[in-house]
């Protein structure tokens, strides 16, 4: 896999690039503290539909091609999968993508391949990011094709998910982490991403 790292400067201008070019960002932060409310129990929303705010969004795409339909099915869905995984999931919103190593790939596959079943390869990360930040990292299909990891069918993208994560790590400790980019390396890396491979703004 050949993909180059970008620099700080590149980073700082795609953030410019994002927020000047990107509405939708709003939604990801306002599924981000739904995420944290329905934690900590603190509002009325499901986490199904604290997601929703997000998918719906960020992944129109999957429902208009798959013709799915947010309906009472699909949350159902949605939440028996969040129950089925609970632990590790509350166990990975704990971690940074700087822990990620070999002996997590089994279970992150199992935890990705039964999400995006019922999301999606990409519906899949989305979700998992908003609920552990700092160890899911973000891609669309445009995304993986540039890390040299085209995208199968649903339940057979796991093995290239925990490869993206691998490069994606690798990414974050060569530039330097939380405190040289002062944010989220993974939101951060997802807007530069973004800008160069989805949309072609630079």
């Amino acid at each position: 896999m050949r993909h180059e790292t970008p620099t700080i400067q590149e980073i700082d201008k795609a953030r410019v690039l994002f927020e000047s070019n990107e509405p939708l960002d709003l939604f990801y932060r306002a599924a981000t503290e739904l995420v944290e409310l329905s934690i900590r129990r603190a509002t009325s929303l499901s986490m199904a539909e604290a997601l929703a705010v997000l998918l719906q969004t960020w992944n129109a795409a999957f429902y208009r091609f798959a013709k799915r339909k947010f309906d009472t099915q699909h949350f159902a869905d949605i939440e028996r999968l969040l129950k089925k995984h609970s632990h590790r999931l509350s166990l990975a919103r704990k971690r940074s993508i700087e822990t990620f190593g070999d002996e997590l790939v089994p279970e992150v596959k199992r935890v990705f391949e039964d999400m995006e079943i019922v999301l999606g390869p990409v519906g899949a990360a989305k979700c998992l990011h908003l609920l552990a930040p700092r160890f899911f990292p973000l891609w669309d299909r445009a995304i993986a094709q540039a890390y040299g990891l085209g995208l199968r069918e649903r339940g057979k993208n796991g093995e290239s998910y925990c490869r993206f994560m691998a490069v994606v790590k690798g990414e974050c400790a060569t530039l330097g982490g939380p405190g040289a980019l002062g944010r989220n390396p993974l939101k951060a890396l997802d807007e530069y991403n973004y800008c160069k491979h989805t949309r072609g703004w630079m």
